[in-house]
């Protein structure tokens, strides 16, 4: 779990609305903090998606913060979805120094419910509820799903050294103190002693759940996993 300093809501959603994978700095059309009073809510509201009602039942957003949500991505994404290879496009904007697609891959994989080479803003939004507002059960389920790169219920040595490696390769190089070669696999072999309960070489949500809750560490990180990316 990567975690950095708390920020109040109002700029965690500024920041995820700039995170959008259609996001260029300088358009005239990004959503700024002047589209949001102090309280949260939208000043001016130009889009209704369809869905919205029961988007406020599926997620923990308000309306107006859906909203807010559907104006900026719709004023980003005209198609009202997101491809894979936008999504990259941003995260190379972010992480100009280092290579950021296999990273941007997986997390685009975590956002892709529904396994369509698209993200729309429904996607996006029950995602960005769980990372948000979610409880620690949905902030790990959610963790466990990104890991588990094909999706068949367990994490493997083999997938979290994938995962490793690519946050390496995103950012390892540029940090600092700066990242060891041998980190990657430092943390994997850290992760399985802790996760691994029965030693069989994968770790299933069942373990993944328990190990977490009850690791103050990882509880800590996880009340700062609304801004992890």
């Amino acid at each position: 779990i990567f975690c950095i300093r708390q920020h109040n809501t109002k700029s965690r959603l500024n920041r995820f609305l700039k995170l959008l994978p259609c996001y260029h700095s300088g358009s005239s059309s990004s959503i700024t903090q002047s589209n949001i009073t102090e309280e949260g809510e939208l000043t001016t509201v130009r889009y209704r998606p369809e869905g919205l009602d029961s988007l406020v039942q599926q997620t923990n957003f308000s309306k107006k913060e859906l909203q807010v949500l559907y104006r900026g991505f719709k004023n980003e994404c005209p198609s009202g979805v997101v491809n894979e290879d936008t999504f990259k496009s941003i995260y190379a904007h972010f992480f100009p120094q280092g290579d950021s697609s296999m990273y941007a891959h997986f997390l685009f994989e975590a956002f892709d419910t529904h396994n369509n080479g698209l993200v729309s803003f429904e996607d996006f939004a029950v995602s960005l509820s769980i990372i948000l507002r979610g409880s620690i059960t949905d902030k790990l389920n959610w963790a466990f799903n990104l890991y588990d790169l094909n999706k068949d219920g367990c994490i493997t040595r083999e997938e979290m050294t994938d995962i490793m490696h690519s946050i390496y390769n995103m950012m390892g190089k540029h940090t600092y103190p700066s990242m060891r070669d041998s980190d990657p696999k430092e943390h994997v072999d850290s992760f399985f002693q802790k996760m691994d309960k029965n030693k069989d070489g994968v770790v299933t949500i069942e373990e993944f759940l328990e190990t977490c809750q009850k690791d103050e560490n990882i509880m800590h990180s996880m009340h700062l996993f609304e801004n992890v990316i």
